[in-house]
């Protein structure tokens, strides 16, 4: 197959471009800045320099040749969510980039002969479109939340679904924290427990939705490949726990205590808006990778955190007879 990626150099994207590459896959990331890119991703790659900031048209060329041919478009491009505070301007400029970049692509699809149109759009979303949701199971077809990133989401999704119109099976992946040795979000979540001072978040009572690095890679392939999936496709492990057992099996990989709470009055003190992410939940669950016949490779969280901090579950001793 033929892929293009925007958002190639990225954890998830890099990930993606080596599995690709490695089954033999095409693969072209567009890019801001081809000497970085070039040095985080595998050799194989085709870079094409490309910055949505400064396209001119509402078809920019440079995009619409990069998109000729190609089979798959994946599209995981968008400021990050966290680091910075979420002042006014920032959240402008969390929803602008990704609308940008989106919008930019499905243009410039439109500008090309249906013949020479990629077969599928793969999207990245969040599983935050849900809002904060606790009171019931949730699947793509439940309705969006009213949050900053649910609205975020509602907007991003909508900008790719124009694709539908021009033939273009689309596929939203609505993704919860991934659980990787690399994922910014993941770092942080365990540092408190290697600083001895990890605990529960809050009341501990929101459900925590995760996935494996694995599981997100193997996802977005499946969506790649299986005409029949289109539309919300929830990135989401099926065992979902209340965060305060999320915090104990952390200290418990990690032998570590797991006792200290962080008040939610105290984050969102200290995180303003960005506290919901520690502090909003929702019980979604993968309806639609289950129904393709997906098989998890990390249905519950422990392997998958042991897995991502390179701790094996403790050997068994034989018994003594």
């Amino acid at each position: 197959m033929r892929f293009l990626i925007a958002g190639g150099s990225g954890l998830i994207g890099r990930r993606l471009c080596q599995a690709w590459v490695t089954e033999g896959h095409h693969v072209t990331v567009l890019t801001r800045n081809p000497d970085r890119a070039g040095r985080r991703l595998p050799v194989g790659v085709k870079l094409v320099v490309w910055d949505p900031g400064r396209t001119a048209s509402a078809a920019d060329p440079t995009l619409v040749d990069a998109l000729r041919g190609m089979e798959t478009v994946v599209n995981l491009a968008g400021a990050s969510i966290g680091g910075w505070p979420w002042t006014p301007r920032r959240k402008r400029a969390i929803l602008e980039s990704r609308l940008a970049v989106t919008n930019a692509i499905v243009d410039a699809i439109g500008a090309l002969p249906a013949g020479q149109r990629p077969n599928t759009l793969i999207n990245a979303s969040g599983i935050d479109v849900y809002g904060d949701r606790r009171d019931r199971e949730i699947d793509e077809e439940s309705p969006p939340g009213d949050t900053f990133l649910a609205r975020v989401a509602v907007a991003w999704e909508a900008a790719a679904r124009r694709a539908e119109e021009l033939g273009v099976r689309v596929v939203l992946c609505r993704q919860a924290l991934v659980v990787a040795r690399d994922a910014l979000a993941f770092r942080l979540l365990v540092l408190p427990f290697r600083l001895l001072v990890g605990g529960r978040l809050g009341s501990g009572e929101q459900p925590f939705t995760w996935i494996h690095l694995d599981d997100v890679v193997a996802l977005y392939g499946r969506a790649a490949r299986d005409s029949s999936i289109s539309g919300a496709l929830n990135l989401v492990a099926p065992e979902v726990l209340p965060e305060r057992d999320v915090a104990a099996v952390i200290g418990r990989v990690l032998g570590r205590p797991a006792w200290f709470a962080a008040p939610a009055a105290l984050l969102r003190l200290l995180l303003w808006g960005q506290a919901d992410l520690l502090l909003h939940g929702r019980h979604a669950v993968p309806a639609r990778a289950i129904a393709a016949g997906y098989r998890f490779r990390f249905t519950t969280l422990e392997p998958a955190v042991r897995d991502a901090l390179g701790r094996p579950l403790p050997a068994v001793r034989p018994a003594h007879r």
